[in-house]
């Protein structure tokens, strides 16, 4: 029983969480969701900060393990096909989050995108804290393929190309209707990704410097 009432809760709030925001969302709409009351959240989670980290936690036990199995079956290859190599590597490990939840990929994009634009410090520490081995993984096999790539510049246009993720990520759903419209073609999220890749990878690897911008 205590772990449907734990289940119950998670799935609230990552739906509440996905579709208004953690700010947003108050405990109580959570417990009226889960159809809990407030004590259940404070046995299970203790705090909302605990409960935001724990809906993450289903999808990054799930999405971590398969980005390092997918990093160390890489072999390397420096300049733009490298980093387009690497990232659409990442693409299935992403699509396999279907399995955490129904649409599960598109919750977590969600979900990201809310963290990634709302001050959430927190949640940065807990990723890090948890996860730090893999995205150190990664981050170290995007310098592999950019070994010429400055540190700063290259946090830079991580940074830059997470946002471009995101933003993409979580339009996905209106992307997708207008491609139907204008192209009468049915798109899925993983051919989102698909065209986001070599945009990305040509945005992390390329050599304009700042000198050079007039």
């Amino acid at each position: 029983m205590a772990r449907h009432t734990k289940n119950d809760i998670l799935d609230a709030a990552e739906f509440l969480f996905a579709e208004q925001g953690f700010a947003q969302t108050s405990m109580r709409e959570i417990t009226n969701r889960a159809q809990v009351n407030l004590a259940s959240v404070n046995y299970h989670f203790g705090s909302k900060k605990n409960l935001i980290q724990s809906v993450f936690k289903r999808y990054f036990d799930q999405l971590m393990p398969d980005v390092e199995k997918s990093l160390a079956s890489l072999g390397v290859e420096e300049g733009t096909r490298g980093v387009e190599l690497l990232l659409f590597s990442l693409i299935p490990p992403m699509l396999n989050l279907n399995t955490v939840s129904e649409n599960g990929t598109a919750t977590f994009v969600k979900l990201l995108g809310r963290g990634y634009n709302e001050t959430q410090g927190h949640l940065r520490r807990f990723i890090m804290n948890d996860y730090g081995k893999c995205i150190r993984a990664l981050v170290s096999g995007i310098q592999c393929c950019l070994p010429t790539l400055p540190e700063e510049t290259l946090f830079w246009r991580m940074h830059f190309a997470i946002g471009s993720f995101v933003f993409s990520m979580t339009s996905s759903q209106a992307l997708t209707e207008i491609a139907e419209s204008d192209f009468h073609k049915h798109v899925e999220i993983g051919e989102v990704m698909h065209q986001l890749v070599p945009f990305v990878a040509q945005g992390l690897a390329g050599s304009v410097a700042l000198e050079d911008v007039v």
